[in-house]
């Protein structure tokens, strides 16, 4: 123990340093409005408590591939569309975006609209198709 003191006291910005980017990195973890799910368990919410699969991408995108099932809101559209969601209020929705990334400004949107049971798909459309999951093409 005492030697940790001692590297604490002599490199005392390296641990400054460190403390920074733990702190930066749980901030943003907290700032992700929902939590995510694995393109496995985004198929166990869909099949076993009737999720919709929300797909945030754009209709070339998604006519280019898509999940079975999923339906297609643009991201730049979710706001106007919301009314297409409001059946689905009380059941799981999980966003898939291309990469993971979109999906968690979806999230927020969707929590502002007071939705409570909101996931986001982990790598999105990039992950479901790395693990060569099935797609629909049109």
């Amino acid at each position: 123990m005492e030697r940790y003191l001692e590297f604490t006291i002599n490199h005392w910005e390296m641990v400054l340093a460190l403390l920074l980017t733990l702190s930066v990195l749980l901030i943003t973890e907290r700032r992700k409005a929902a939590p995510s799910v694995s393109p496995q368990q985004a198929t166990v919410l869909a099949n076993g408590e009737d999720a919709l699969l929300l797909d945030i991408r754009t209709p070339a995108d998604f006519k280019a591939g898509r999940v079975i099932g999923s339906k297609n809101i643009p991201f730049a559209d979710l706001t106007k569309r919301m009314s297409e969601l409001e059946k689905h209020k009380d059941k799981p929705i999980v966003i898939i975006c291309k990469t993971g990334q979109t999906s968690s400004s979806a999230a927020n949107v969707l929590k502002k609209a007071e939705y409570t049971n909101v996931h986001r798909m982990a790598g999105g459309m990039a992950e479901w198709t790395g693990q060569n999951l099935p797609l629909v093409r049109k």
